[in-house]
């Protein structure tokens, strides 16, 4: 898997707590604590970035976690 180049990571930041992000395996993690006191993770998926933050307490950057709150429907909730 590629990861992110250093350009790139210079600019990417945190959504929940605009901090750098770190590379840390195959994942992207905040360098500052979110609300909660964990570091939110991002997934690399496909060598992209995925920035969407979880809808629970704690954001451990699974994409099952993040696809769960996403009404593809078409419908109202």
């Amino acid at each position: 898997m590629a990861l992110p180049s250093p350009e790139l990571l210079s600019v990417l930041r945190c959504p929940v707590t605009k901090s750098a992000l770190r590379v840390e395996g195959e994942e992207l993690a905040a360098t500052v604590p979110g609300p909660d006191g964990s570091y939110p993770r991002y997934p690399i998926i496909n060598s992209i970035p995925r920035l969407i933050p979880a809808q629970g307490p704690t954001n451990h950057g699974t994409p099952e976690s993040n696809d769960a709150a996403v009404n593809t429907s078409g419908e109202d909730a």
